[in-house]
Formats: structure tokens, sequence, C-alpha cells
């Protein structure tokens, strides 16, 4: 009998475990272009959470509709005018990633993660960040100074300055590859290696 509950069951690897939790806590993500999840981990322990949102307090983008988009949401029709709506949002274009970082309400799920372990006064030092998407410049120079050891990502982002910067660093910067194993029993050697 297989101690995860049926034959054919694996236990995941440390990486699919958190990455898993990652894309997780991406489904809390109120921002209409990209849903980010990232969580830090320390020892194999998790440390902090965060996905990319406005902050605390804030009125969510589901209700006043995205700046970066350069069109609002439906819902925020039922609370504005239609031709305040279209004067605010005719001052934009739509702007493309990895461009104006500021001009977006929302806090990226790194940024969030590291902020949150700093609110609760937890270190993150030498920890890693395990994140749905590759950091962008912003997020990457303050993982840089938070002295993260690693970073694993799972999906793409194209910002080369993130790239570069985080290259310098000599921060282990790993892109998430799925473990491919056929199912096995677990044995003792595997509750060892925890």
């Amino acid at each position: 009998m297989d101690h995860l509950g049926g034959a054919g069951k694996r236990r995941p690897s440390v990486d699919e475990y958190f990455m898993d939790l990652a894309r997780h806590v991406a489904r809390r993500s109120t921002c209409f272009r990209r849903n980010v999840g990232a969580v830090i981990v320390k020892d194999k322990h998790l440390i902090a959470t965060g996905y990319n949102g406005v902050p605390k307090g804030i009125t969510h983008c589901i209700h006043t509709g995205c700046i970066r988009m350069g069109n609002p949401n439906i819902e925020l029709y039922e609370v504005r005018p239609p031709q305040e709506i279209k004067e605010f949002f005719s001052k934009y274009r739509e702007i493309p990633p990895g461009q104006y970082h500021e001009l977006c309400t929302g806090v990226h799920a790194e940024q969030n993660a590291i902020i949150q372990a700093a609110y609760f006064g937890v270190s993150i030092r030498d920890a890693e960040i395990y994140t749905t998407t590759f950091p962008c410049v912003i997020c990457a120079r303050m993982i840089i100074n938070s002295r993260l050891r690693r970073v694993v990502y799972d999906s793409e982002y194209v910002d080369p300055i993130s790239e570069e910067l985080l290259g310098e660093s000599g921060i282990v910067v790993e892109k998430f590859l799925q473990t491919k194993k056929e199912p096995r029993q677990l044995d003792l050697r595997d509750w060892m290696a925890i």
C-alpha cells in the first residue's frame, strides 16, 4: 500500500511542492493582465506568500478598471457614468508588458511576499523564492537587496535588465521543470530526505 493514499501516486519534489503553492497563491490575484503568485521558503519551510494586487485597503481593479490595459472592467459602469470612464481611459493606451511599472496600482507578487516577511519581522536572507512568472526589474532589485539566494520561476517574462541584474548578483535563477518520474512505492529513504 502506498503511503500517499493509493497505488500510482508519488510524493512531489520540494520544487514541485512549493511551485504548486505559488500557483495556488496566484489564484488570489486581482490583476486583469496576469495572475502571479510567489512563496518564500527557508530550509524547506514556507516563510511568506504574495500575489499581485492593489495595496491593502485600496479598491481592487475589478471595480476601478485597469489603467495599463487602457480600458475599464464592466463593473466600473455600475458606479461611474460612461462619459467619465471614457474621458479617464482616453488619457491612456494599453501599456506593453515590462514598461512603465509605475503606471499600475498593483503590487507584484514577489514584492508582496517580501513585504509580508518584513511586516511580520521574519528574515528572508538566504531563502528561496518560487514565483509563477520571471521577476521584473523592480522585483529583481528587491530580491537582490533581500539577499535571497535562489529564484525558481515557472513562466517567462521578458525583461533583459532583470536578467542582467540577477545574473550579475550571483543569485541562482532556475526555470521550473516539472519532474516526470514514474510512480513508485515510498520507502524509508524518502522520509529521511525531509
